[in-house]
């Protein structure tokens, strides 16, 4: 019933009110309020313009973005401002002085949306449908209203579609062999560089990225490896050759150029792309997002070769009152001389590296992993690699605007993970890193 009343209740806020001026006079005799963003409908990686016009001059007013995912589930954000002398707010240039972020950010109502108060905590908002936009409302409230609070009179609106696809990409679904898997190709003859894109141990196909780098004028094969079709339900032991076979399929198609394709990876699947530039002489450029370059918990096989997983200790993960799981300490140490059977040998790659971490990283120690492997690329002379490193930033660095989410629910064992990172200094590593991402991979792939 709490959760009934509560939709009720922000509804009858966001319904279009029948007079958009707050109680009372207004100096200079202006109209009903309105706010801009442009574009209206635009791809989801570039930024928008939002500006509000009409309000009274040093009127307080609070802007709220708001989102319904896929499954219904609300997520908001707010951010407080002053108008200035003309009665203008412009996110470019004004400062939020307070809500979901402060200072000047005019993507912040993006990047800052979290679960309603009314939802269930720790979601992340995660585009599953990238034939559909996200659409985002953004509305403009008389006065400054905190976070999770209902609003104050709705002073104007204004709707905004992010899409994840270009039109002209193509979509491909795939059952080649034993992959599976969506393949994007940008528009055009091409060919073009070849991508493999894959992710964590959330498992399942997800394609936004990829989406966004065919829009890029990559072609992008999203690739799971378990939880998706007739692939494994959990992951269990890896098996090398079917990411091989992924990399053959996606070199031999007529759309992509040669010689070599590049991988990118975030987190399990940055560590997949650690072993594939190493083995796969396919791979010559990998993008190692929050990666470790030791195989981890899934033992890895390829031919005759194993690489066993180093593994979790349950006794060194806390959690916090709020039942936050902090499993930072808990992955065994990959400099062990005990668990030397578990490095990748990287040095053996001819291939480049682009290492992308963040500093506060607590899901594990991915900034320690980094240099790690850079000190052993060293070791052996090589200097084929670049590192991307982001003080405050979390554990995964998606495209940029996208919501930043520190702690985040795992998707299988259903419990709250810290995944570390400051919103605001995570967001910008978000935008940082992806134009880095896309040179390195166009400067090794052509």
């Amino acid at each position: 019933m709490w959760r009934v009343a509560t939709v009720r209740a922000w509804a009858a806020c966001l319904r279009p009110p029948r007079q958009c001026r707050p109680p009372g006079p207004r100096s200079g005799g202006r109209g009903a309020a309105t706010v801009a963003v442009e574009p209206a409908a635009g791809l989801a990686d570039e930024p928008v313009a939002t500006k509000v016009l009409e309000l009274a001059p040093g009127q307080r007013v609070t802007l709220r973005g708001l989102v319904a995912n896929e499954q219904g589930c609300l997520f908001d954000s707010c951010a407080h401002y002053l108008a200035d002398s003309r009665g203008e707010v412009d996110l470019s240039r004004d400062t939020s002085q307070g809500g979901d972020y402060t200072g000047v950010e005019p993507m912040g109502l993006f990047w800052s949306l979290s679960p309603a108060r009314m939802e269930r905590p720790y979601q992340r908002l995660v585009p599953k449908q990238i034939k559909t936009p996200m659409k985002v409302e953004v509305s403009v409230h008389q006065g400054h209203s905190p976070p999770g609070t209902i609003p104050g009179q709705v002073l104007a609106k204004a709707n905004v579609e992010r899409w994840f696809t270009a039109p002209g990409v193509r979509r491909i679904r795939l059952k080649e062999g034993s992959v599976r898997g969506s393949l994007f190709l940008p528009s055009g003859d091409g060919p073009f560089p070849g991508v493999i894109d894959m992710f964590g141990d959330e498992g399942g196909l997800i394609e936004f990225r990829s989406s966004l780098l065919a829009t890029r004028g990559f072609a992008a094969l999203s690739l799971p490896y378990f939880d998706f079709e007739d692939l494994p339900s959990v992951m269990k032991d890896l098996h090398l050759e079917y990411f091989e076979e992924a990399a053959r399929f996606l070199l031999r198609h007529p759309k992509v150029k040669g010689p070599g394709i590049g991988v990118i990876g975030t987190g399990k699947g940055a560590e997949l792309a650690f072993s594939m530039i190493t083995f796969l002489p396919q791979v010559v450029a990998a993008v190692c997002i929050s990666g470790c370059s030791s195989n981890t918990v899934a033992a890895l096989h390829y031919g005759e070769l194993t690489l066993p997983g180093l593994q979790f200790d349950m006794s060194k993960i806390s959690i916090s009152e709020t039942g936050v799981f902090d499993i930072f300490d808990a992955l065994d140490d990959p400099m062990d001389p005990a668990n030397s059977h578990c490095l990748i040998p990287i040095e053996e790659a001819e291939g480049h590296f682009l290492l992308v971490v963040g500093e506060d990283d607590r899901n594990w120690k991915s900034s320690l992993f980094a240099k790690m492997a850079i000190e052993r690329l060293r070791q052996h002379g090589k200097d084929n690699f670049k590192l991307l490193s982001y003080p405050g930033a979390g554990h995964r660095i998606d495209p940029p605007f996208l919501p930043f989410c520190s702690v985040a629910l795992h998707c299988v064992l259903g419990l709250p993970i810290l995944g570390g990172g400051e919103r605001r200094a995570h967001a910008h590593a978000q935008e940082r890193s992806w134009g880095k991402i896309q040179e390195f991979l166009h400067l090794h792939l052509g």
